[in-house]
């Protein structure tokens, strides 16, 4: 087994991903007062800083949770050969790319441009779970690529998955442009899915009946 292969391309996306989440703190600027402001000017202008306060919180949540599903599709991978390297680095120009529609919703949810903002952002999703889609299908497609105890069934149901949230995520950049906040809404839903989506193996019955060997 050629754990040191996956273990390089795990070290290098974990990088890659807190890289992103990093990022996203650059957008919340300390309020330029004037010195010797009072209290209350610098408790509004606090308060006005909520959109980028909102825009950074649901994609850390965001980065996180898709960060944990990366983490747990590694621990499925017996290697990883050229192909698959690829799809993970597809995955991963889309990952670095979610500060810049994070900075234009902070920038525009409150303002007359904000179904395009949302728009961007829900789209930006949609392409990153585009690339999940394809990083899953490069291995699952090669089957010497994935650890021995990953049943057929256990891939049907990642890539089931997979499939229902890139639909959801095409939904909601639509429903973006109509409202932007129903938009940011049903795409922060999938976080229930991904939070939940299981790695492991189960049977038929959907109880786990053995769990992924730990990675050296």
């Amino acid at each position: 087994m050629d754990t040191k292969a996956t273990a390089r391309v795990e070290a290098f996306s974990d990088g890659v991903f807190a890289i992103a989440i990093t990022l996203l703190i650059l957008d919340i600027k300390v309020p330029d007062l004037p010195h010797g402001t009072a209290n209350r000017a610098l408790f509004q202008a606090l308060r006005a800083t909520w959109p980028s306060l909102l825009a950074f919180g649901i994609s850390f949540a965001t980065l996180l949770i898709m960060w944990v599903n990366h983490h747990g599709l590694f621990h499925l991978l017996e290697t990883v050969d050229r192909r698959a390297l690829f799809a993970n680095g597809l995955l991963l120009l889309l990952v670095t790319f979610v500060p810049f529609p994070t900075a234009v919703l902070a920038r525009y949810i409150d303002q007359e441009a904000a179904n395009v903002a949302a728009a961007l952002y829900c789209g930006t999703y949609v392409c990153i779970c585009l690339a999940y889609n394809i990083f899953w299908y490069t291995v699952a497609s090669r089957r010497w690529l994935l650890r021995a105890h990953i049943s057929p069934r256990d891939i049907r149901r990642i890539r089931n998955a997979y499939l229902i949230a890139f639909l959801i995520y095409l939904v909601a950049t639509l429903v973006a442009l109509l409202s932007p906040f129903a938009g940011i809404a049903m795409c922060s839903s999938l976080w229930l899915l991904w939070a939940r989506l299981n790695y492991g193996p189960q049977e038929e019955g959907g109880n786990i009946h053995a769990h992924a060997p730990p990675r050296p």
